[in-house]
């Protein structure tokens, strides 16, 4: 998994390099979203009941399909309609599929707070979220030394956007200063086994700052599961898989 990941950050700063000089910063600043208003992710998990953010995912490294004929702008009315506290978009298209254009166009059919959820190594993918209609982004404490975590984070707040943090062992916490943090991801992937189990995060649990929102990602696949990390301690989970086959599923059932 490790070296995944290793591999991925590479690529996305040899991505990031070249949009830099195809869309400098000052064209990112140019566009209508740069200058609107977000929306509060965590305030929206922390008003709601499950606090459901429900992710837009096409495929993954892991899984090559999962919804690839999906439409964004139809699942982001529905997930509104189904109640989500928020909406994750997946803007990575050599592993998930995705595109910042999928971000732009959920932002322009549905009032949920967005997450443009990516790998994200350099400050000019903070301007780039912002321009194309995030409400927060994802850091992944995993990913990056803790100098770089907290320059992103100061630039994503000082945008108006949130931070998600996620962690794949309780220690990484220390990474970041919880001032910079708005929601603790706990992915219940163990990086060492690659095994994926509710466990993994349920553990981390008492090991994490009690004043933070705590969103339980990975392996969540049915309601019964949702319930029981909420009545465990959890604020909200983060569910793609289950939700994109279910879409797919109906989609196929009314054809």
């Amino acid at each position: 998994m490790k070296q995944i990941l290793e591999e991925i950050i590479g690529y996305q700063q040899l991505v990031v390099n070249l949009k830099k000089q195809n869309m400098p910063v000052d064209v990112l600043k140019s566009f209508p979203e740069f200058s609107s208003p977000t929306r509060s992710l965590k305030q929206a998990v922390a008003n709601s009941e499950k606090g459901i953010i429900a992710e837009f995912k096409r495929r993954s490294p892991s899984k090559e399909t999962i919804n690839l004929k999906a439409d964004v702008m139809e699942i982001a009315q529905r997930y509104e309609q189904m109640g989500a506290a928020g909406m994750s978009v997946l803007t990575n298209q050599r592993y998930f599929g995705g595109s910042l254009e999928d971000l732009q166009l959920a932002k322009s059919v549905c009032k949920l707070p967005l997450l443009r959820k990516d790998f994200m190594v350099d400050t000019y993918q903070m301007y780039e979220a912002k321009a194309y209609g995030a409400d927060a982004i994802l850091l992944i404490a995993n990913a990056l030394p803790s100098e770089k975590l907290e320059e992103l984070a100061i630039l994503a707040h000082d945008l108006g956007l949130e931070v998600l943090f996620e962690i794949h062992e309780a220690d990484e916490i220390e990474k970041l200063a919880p001032k910079h943090i708005d929601l603790i991801g706990v992915n219940n992937r163990n990086l060492r086994t690659f095994d994926v189990g509710i466990q993994q995060g349920l553990d981390m649990l008492p090991h994490l700052p009690s004043d933070l929102l705590k969103i339980s990602e990975s392996g969540i696949q049915d309601m019964e599961t949702i319930e029981k990390l909420i009545q465990q301690g959890f604020n909200g989970v983060l569910v793609g898989e289950f939700f994109m086959k279910q879409q797919l599923s109906e989609s196929n059932t009314s054809k």
